[in-house]
Formats: C-alpha cells, structure tokens, sequence
C-alpha cells in the first residue's frame, strides 16, 4: 500500500494528512511536490490537502488546479485511481473539474473554524463503509471559501446518483442542501471542506476521521 499526498505553495494540512495515512497504514507516505509532472506508478491513493494553495488568488484552488501534477492526478482519476481532497483540495478538485459544484465565500463572510458535527449519509462507499449511515460524526472546519454551490440540475443529479456522502447537522457556511462532502460517478474521487485528517488522535480532540482513511484504504 502506497499513499501520497500532494504539496502545493501554503498547503499546510500535508503533514496532517501525511500523519494520518501512516497512521492507518503503518506505512511512509510520500510528499509530492507540486511542480513534478508525474506520480510515481505504483501509488494506490492520493490526498490532496487542505490550505490556501498559491494565497486563495483568483479562487481558492484555482491555480493549482493548473499545476503539472493534477494533470497527471487527473488522468489518473480517469482510470480509477482513488482520490481525496480536504478544504482547499476540495476547492483543487472542483476547479479542475473532477468534482462537479464550486467551493464560495462563506454565506456569513466570515472563516469558520471549529469542530462540526456532520451527518454520514451513507456508508455505500469506499469512502464511508466503516461508518453506520446516518451515523453522526465531529470533524473540524477551517475555511473562508466553503459554501457549497451547484445548480439544480447538478444538485439533483449527485442526490440521485447518491453522491452526497456527508452533509452539515449544523450549516456553518451556506453549502446548498447542507453539503459537506461528495464523490464522482465513478466512486473514486471524493472532496470535503471538513478536516478528517485532523480527528485522527485523541490527543487532539477525537478519532472519528479514522474509519474515513480505514474504508478508503481497505477498499484498496
């Protein structure tokens, strides 16, 4: 099992995500810079990481999205290739159209950051099947740019496709329909503004992100 995650300028939830991985795998994890063109041939996951890639300019995620190794995750996807985003990942995966919708400022104005209590909406995904469906779990937000947007076409279309794999109990940014994460059609690409990186070790406040990592990787 070979896992990587990808470093972009101020990404700064790598190394969580990093502690996270080996911790489920017991395994090293890979820093990909993002500037090199291609992943190695043998990796089974990637993480995208949370942050504020290039300074939020123009849109959060919005040029690194354009760096040369999306190019490569994304051919990659196209084949299978398991994927997650957290926060700006989430915002790196709608840009470069990998996921559908897009990431804008909070309907408050303000960044949020605190734990949030989210809502499992079904377990029937690599992502989610360690987790009970309808299960409630406490994963922590950090973002400015999480108000989750789709047009209705779009938003009925993941809702039947069954996409939706978390949603907000409490709404703290506005995301349509209380969206907090989703997966593609194909099931293998997945993008969430909360932190399940960060709900890894008790020390820091609870461990419910850990069956996250434990069904993606089991599926593998």
């Amino acid at each position: 099992m070979k896992t990587a995650v990808i470093r972009f300028p101020a990404s700064n939830c790598d190394r969580d995500a990093a502690v996270a991985l080996e911790t489920v795998t017991g395994r090293p994890t890979q820093i990909i810079w993002h500037r090199d063109t291609s992943l190695p041939d043998d990796i089974d996951f990637v993480v995208i990481p949370g942050g504020f890639s290039y300074g939020d300019y123009l849109r959060s995620g919005a040029i690194a999205a354009r760096s040369p190794i999306v190019k490569d995750i994304i051919r990659r996807a196209e084949k299978g290739l398991p994927v997650a985003g957290f926060c700006n990942g989430f915002q790196i995966l709608t840009e470069a159209g990998l996921l559908p919708g897009a990431l804008m400022r909070n309907k408050n104005l303000k960044f949020v950051c605190r734990p949030e209590k989210l809502i499992v909406q079904t377990n029937n995904s690599r992502f989610t099947s360690k987790y009970a469906a309808k299960s409630e779990v406490i994963y922590p937000v950090a973002h400015h740019d999480g108000n989750y947007f789709a047009d209705d076409a779009t938003l009925n279309r993941i809702e039947k496709n069954g996409q939706v794999l978390f949603r907000y109990a409490n709404n703290p940014n506005g995301s349509l329909r209380d969206i907090a994460g989703i997966v593609n059609e194909a099931g293998n690409v997945f993008g969430m503004m909360p932190h399940p990186e960060r709900a890894t070790d008790p020390v820091h406040g609870g461990t419910d992100g850990l069956d996250f990592f434990k069904s993606i990787i089991e599926s593998i």
